[in-house]
């Protein structure tokens, strides 16, 4: 009894020496039958004691073998085919050493006899296989028919892909697992009507998925299929998720630890993982060669965009990057994730600089002790309420901070200005979108103005794009907080929706922009479809487990200051142009004159020093006639007809 629980017990094994003796044990008992066996046809009794006589030899040599293999180091209720090719293949190591040793010996004429016979250790090599493989087999068997009777209490999972990562999977779920689980199915895409086994288990088709779910009361599955494709995945989790079922995935092979796959990095699947999109082809020799050894400079270096651009330039290896931004504490983490993961950046061509974009002494000194030959310009407030509060902060960094930059780009022959906007400069409902917009319109102006002048100077490029998953202050970090705290979750709007790319994404494309862009362009990006802010809260809901109106609420807070509830990439008046990249598209916008905005931008700057949000509003609402607020004090400017030239503006602004 005492032996049957330590086979059979997690919490005990046998020892290691117990099972190596053993295995030994069977071996001696596999040359004796071999011996049996050859000589039962009456050959002479010297042959046969002859044979006998050399058991200490053939087992120090299967002693060896097996200690070399590890063959005692298996968890016998777990034996594999890959256990059972080790067996093979050390009796068939054990085999040549011997045939080798006869060999040696039948080299000396006064040996006139085999030491070891051909045909003993030949049917040697057969018994010892047999022998060591089937009484392993065995106690997997009753292993398996003593867990069945208690795998009532285990918690159902069924593993979506039955290839080797699916039984790696299954084996790592039911070993390692503290909480008891069970695999009652695969699921794979090949497979056929006839249903097959996978170490007993039944293998059923993806269109079997909702029945078997339902059938066995699964509770979780775990996607270990590394190939499968991003759009077949997510269609595996919504449908996993309309049936209450939590997934989880497997990383790819090269990630597992050492080569071996562990429990705990079956990670439970995110929001992002149902967002994710196919990843993105970049040019990379082109924007190597752009890049490569050149002075890059990336603005809001520690905000979430600014950061992943760090990331994916470090790749490129340009000649300096200068990672600059006003937040201490960002660039401290930020460096200290450059240090871990490039060490030799930080010290040869990462730079740290602690710099406010609005202080043009400052900027000055930062232009000409590095010189940079391209700037990412990704500094700037960009959370709507907050802005639709302080105007004047919008203004003072999304517009002057983007002017300072600008116009020093120029001045220090920079090669390419790559500005970083948004979604909500089209048709703005806030302030935030609205000082966006005017950074696009003075950016794009002054490059037109270059070009009327023929002067070969900056190439000014500006990307827009929509929310981007996980960026600091966005809806999911903020729902996923919610959840954690029990609720309720707050959504503003029950029909609002929103564009949305991982970070990555829109930092690949942001490079990809970069480079193929000539100047003056507004690269506008493919954000795919529109999601429900309401449907991603219910997802996020299901993901975690839990019962939305059980377990948690959903409350409607109404619309924020400046909110919209759809947002827009063009607005009425603009269309696009393709590219090469099926995803970045040209946008066809209004053409303005570099004079007449320059000086509406000097009014609206120099109206910072009112600090009277009213004025300083009025004066965005007039270089952008199409800014109308929505659930904002700033509304009543709307309806405010005697402003004195907005009505003319636009015209003079397009002279």
């Amino acid at each position: 009894m005492r032996l049957l629980h330590l086979l059979f017990s997690k919490s005990n094994q046998i020892p290691r020496w117990f099972i190596l003796l053993f295995d030994v044990g069977l071996c001696a008992i596999a040359y004796v039958t071999a011996v049996v066996t050859r000589y039962s046809l009456g050959v002479p009794e010297s042959f046969f004691y002859t044979a006998l006589s050399v058991i200490p030899v053939v087992l120090a040599v299967k002693l060896i073998t097996i200690y070399a293999f590890k063959l005692h180091n298996f968890v016998l209720r777990h034996t594999s085919v890959q256990d059972a090719l080790r067996i093979f293949t050390s009796m068939l190591t054990a085999f040549f050493i011997l045939f080798f040793i006869d060999s040696v010996y039948s080299y000396f004429p006064q040996n006139t006899a085999h030491l070891l016979p051909f045909g003993v250790i030949l049917l040697d090599l057969f018994f010892s296989i047999f022998f060591l493989g089937s009484y392993r087999a065995f106690i997997k068997l009753v292993y398996i028919r003593i867990k069945s009777h208690s795998d009532t209490q285990k918690v159902p999972y069924v593993v979506y892909g039955a290839g080797s990562e699916g039984l790696t999977t299954k084996r790592k779920l039911e070993q390692e697992s503290t909480e008891g689980i069970k695999v009652v199915a695969f699921i794979d895409e090949e497979a056929g009507s006839q249903k097959k086994l996978l170490e007993g288990i039944k293998i059923y088709n993806t269109l079997d998925l909702e029945s078997v779910l339902t059938r066995l009361q699964v509770k979780q599955l775990v996607i270990a299929d590394t190939e499968i494709t991003i759009a077949k995945k997510q269609e595996i989790i919504e449908r996993c998720l309309n049936q209450n079922v939590i997934v989880r995935t497997v990383p790819p092979v090269n990630k597992w630890i050492n080569g071996e796959l562990s429990f705990k990095q079956m990670k439970q699947v995110r929001i992002e993982d149902l967002i994710e999109r196919d990843i993105i082809q970049l040019n990379k020799d082109a924007i190597g060669t752009q890049v490569n050894g050149k002075v890059v400079m990336v603005t809001g270096a520690g905000g979430s965009i600014g950061s992943e651009m760090v990331r994916q330039l470090l790749n490129f290896k340009p000649g300096k990057l200068i990672c600059l931004d006003s937040s201490e504490i960002k660039l401290y983490e930020l460096d200290a994730e450059i240090r871990d993961l490039h060490p030799s950046a930080a010290d040869t061509f990462a730079e740290i600089v602690v710099a406010d974009v609005t202080n043009k002494s400052r900027m000055v000194k930062v232009f000409e002790a590095f010189k940079p030959q391209i700037i990412y310009h990704a500094a700037a407030y960009k959370h709507v309420p907050l802005m639709e509060d302080n105007p004047s902060e919008a203004v003072r960094v999304n517009v002057s901070g983007t002017r300072i930059l600008a116009d020093l780009s120029i001045q220090y022959k920079v090669e390419k200005f790559v500005m970083v906007s948004t979604d909500k400069a089209v048709n703005p409902t806030n302030v935030m979108g609205a000082s966006k917009r005017i950074a696009e319109i003075y950016v794009q102006a002054l490059s037109e103005d270059q070009k009327r002048q023929n002067i070969n100077s900056t190439k000014f490029i500006t990307t827009r794009f929509g929310n981007v998953l996980g960026s600091s202050g966005s809806v999911i970090p903020k729902f996923r907080k919610q959840i954690e705290e029990g609720g309720p979750i707050t959504v503003t709007h029950p029909d609002i929706t929103r564009y949305f790319m991982t970070i990555p994404e829109a930092c690949q494309l942001v490079l990809e922009a970069g480079n193929m862009g000539k100047g003056g362009e507004i690269f506008i990006f493919d954000m795919g479809k529109s999601t429900k802010i309401v449907d991603l809260a219910r997802k996020m809901v299901k993901l975690s487990g839990l019962q939305l109106g059980k377990d948690i609420q959903i409350v409607y807070t109404g619309l924020r200051p400046g909110e919209k509830i759809f947002e827009e990439l063009l607005n009425d008046n603009e269309n696009t142009l393709p590219t090469h990249h099926e995803k970045i598209m040209i946008g066809k916008v209004r053409q303005y004159n570099f004079a007449e905005v320059s000086q509406r931008l000097n009014e609206l700057i120099d109206s910072y020093n009112t600090q009277d949000n009213m004025i300083i509003v009025g004066k965005m609402k007039a270089i952008v006639p199409e800014f109308l607020s929505k659930n904002s004090i700033f509304e009543s400017l709307d309806n405010n007809v005697q402003l004195p030239d907005s009505s003319d503006l636009q015209e003079l602004l397009m002279k």
